[in-house]
């Protein structure tokens, strides 16, 4: 089993920023105690006027990618943030090639 990552971009309407932007600290908390989680940092990008958050995951193999996504603090997330992004959020999983220890 290899490990995979996950990079996600979240763009949440102007109004609904700060919101998002809590809520995903409490995604935070929560994922980095995950049994299968090896890292989970939120980065926050602020261009022209606009925010879009990057959350990098990183997690022991694909079994535990699929944990979180049935876990209750992520399937909590999904269903309160309803209409709070601009765009659907991008997700990438991603196959390590040459990483950092």
């Amino acid at each position: 089993m290899s490990t995979v990552n996950v990079h996600a971009v979240i763009t949440p309407k102007p109004e609904f920023a700060a919101q998002v932007e809590q809520e995903m600290r409490t995604m935070v908390k929560h994922s980095r105690q995950e049994e299968g989680n090896l890292r989970y940092d939120l980065l926050r990008e602020d261009k022209d006027g606009s925010v879009r958050f990057h959350v990098q995951e990183r997690y022991r193999d694909m079994a535990a990618v699929e944990a979180h996504r049935a876990s209750a603090h992520y399937q909590a997330y999904r269903a309160r943030a309803g209409d709070w992004f601009s765009e659907a959020p991008q997700v990438a999983v991603l196959t390590e090639v040459d990483v950092a220890g």
